[in-house]
């Protein structure tokens, strides 16, 4: 098994951990814990599969599934131990970020993708999961909240890990700077407030 699949490995545990905790916050049942698991972790891998012409992750290797099914089974019979569980979901979902960008742009970098294709798996990889997740919960996509760098810290990561990979280092160490680089960014959004301006609306001239 090489560095990317261990980081895809990874990225799919814990999104799926974050999925989960938000079907806790809506109360749902085990097998709805399942499908948010699934779905989170799954989903941006499996979009970033069919796009690069790859045999689907958890087609491939239905471990992946299992995996999956093994956090949302944890977090069902866990999540009231957590006295915030939305704080848990958004440091999660930062740590998710950072390996599944890294994953995503890694995986497309050693398929020989070129550098704008392997920002946009990063990207995706990255951010598809969790936007499903929240839209099947019907919460506001933390892609688009207000002022959130979220896609920002992605794209950010998948660039450290073309510039790491252009300065010489391999597709598994080059992925590994650019997952510690999409945490710092994510992790300074959270901590810190860290923010990008946002469109504001103007009214027309006279």
């Amino acid at each position: 098994m090489t560095p990317l699949d261990l980081l895809d490995y990874a990225s799919v545990l814990i999104f799926a951990l974050t999925g989960a905790l938000v079907a806790s916050r809506a109360q749902l049942d085990i097998v709805g814990f399942a499908f948010l698991a699934c779905l989170t972790a799954l989903g941006g891998g499996t979009l970033r599969d069919l796009l690069l012409d790859r045999e689907i992750l958890w087609i491939a290797d239905p471990a992946y599934l299992a995996v999956a099914c093994g956090a949302a089974t944890l977090v069902f019979f866990t999540a009231h131990l957590l006295e915030s569980r939305y704080r848990a979901l958004l440091w999660l979902d930062a740590a998710a970020l950072s390996v599944a960008v890294a994953a995503g742009a890694g995986i497309a970098l050693r398929d020989g993708a070129g550098a704008p294709v392997v920002l946009v798996m990063g990207v995706m990889t990255g951010c598809m999961g969790g936007l499903m997740r929240d839209v099947v919960a019907n919460e506001v996509p933390l892609l688009l909240k207000q002022g959130e760098p979220y896609a920002t810290c992605a794209l950010g990561g998948a660039g450290a890990l073309l510039a790491a990979h252009g300065s010489g280092m391999e597709p598994g160490p080059a992925a590994l700077i650019g997952a510690i680089l999409t945490f710092v960014l994510r992790g300074g959004t959270i901590a810190f407030g860290w923010h990008l301006p946002v469109y504001k609306s103007r009214p027309p001239r006279q």
